[in-house]
């Protein structure tokens, strides 16, 4: 029987319902108790109007960016609806912020140009900055997102356009089952995991006045960009990644509680 090191730790997921499989998967492989709780919800935008105007020009822009398995998903779900028939992606560049953007890319017949050694927004900047200077490029991202790549590669000499793919709103419908979980000392989690700010930010949201629910529980981030929105919202970080991504993930709780 393989070692389960997480056996008998309940660790609760907050990613949304249709991405949490992933992470949850790999935590019950090392014996961990996982709980689904979902803290943020995907929706559509309330119009596709840009993105289909991108999506129909594509030819004019030299540079893709897609920042999130999500926004993938949502700009191939949107060309498929469309049914392009001169529409292709081949003289494209295409830069993912990750190993699971990039995967999710290659998915759908993609070819990735570019991935940052950090997968957040400097390092794709970092990555671009020299390559754009007088190039079109068109970023495909959730509706509120913070603005470093637009901002930045503009400074660089690109002419960026912006388009929203999807949003992410809070999931009010996990309140009650949140603070259940939270105020019953049988089913307390002790590691609590967070995937990006907006997990963060909807979990604050979720949970309200906190008090002593936290008390005695880990929060574990998935990078720096993450950390800073639990700080910032005076929570405290006990477990981050060194790799931005789910095994990193996984791998840092794993480590900060074999040394417990």
């Amino acid at each position: 029987m393989k070692s389960q090191p997480l056996s008998g730790v309940r660790v609760l997921v907050g990613r949304a319902r249709h991405q949490a499989s992933a992470l949850s998967s790999e935590l019950r492989k090392l014996g961990a108790t996982v709980i689904e709780i979902p803290f943020i919800e995907i929706r559509k935008p309330r119009s596709f109007k840009r993105l289909d105007s991108a999506l129909t020009g594509l030819a004019r822009y030299d540079w893709l960016i897609l920042t999130s398995v999500n926004a993938v998903e949502a700009m191939w779900e949107r060309l498929a609806k469309m049914r392009p028939t001169k529409i292709t992606l081949g003289h494209l560049r295409i830069a993912a912020i990750g190993p699971a953007t990039k995967k999710a890319i290659e998915h759908h017949g993609g070819e990735v140009d570019t991935v940052p050694k950090e997968y957040v927004a400097e390092s794709i900047v970092r990555s671009l900055w020299r390559r754009v200077k007088g190039k079109r490029v068109l970023l495909v991202r959730a509706k509120v997102a913070r603005d470093v790549i637009p901002r930045d590669l503009r400074l660089a000499g690109a002419k960026v356009d912006v388009v929203e793919a999807y949003e992410t709103v809070v999931p009010y419908s996990s309140r009650p089952r949140l603070r259940r979980l939270l105020e019953d000392p049988r089913r307390r989690p002790r590691v609590v995991t967070f995937t990006s700010s907006s997990t963060v930010r909807n979990f604050a949201a979720l949970l309200g006045p906190r008090n002593a629910r936290l008390d005695g529980i880990r929060l574990a981030s998935i990078g720096p960009v993450t950390s800073s929105t639990l700080r910032e919202l005076g929570l405290h970080v006990d477990i981050e990644a060194k790799e931005f991504t789910i095994p990193g993930l996984v791998d840092a709780i794993l480590h900060s509680l074999s040394g417990m």
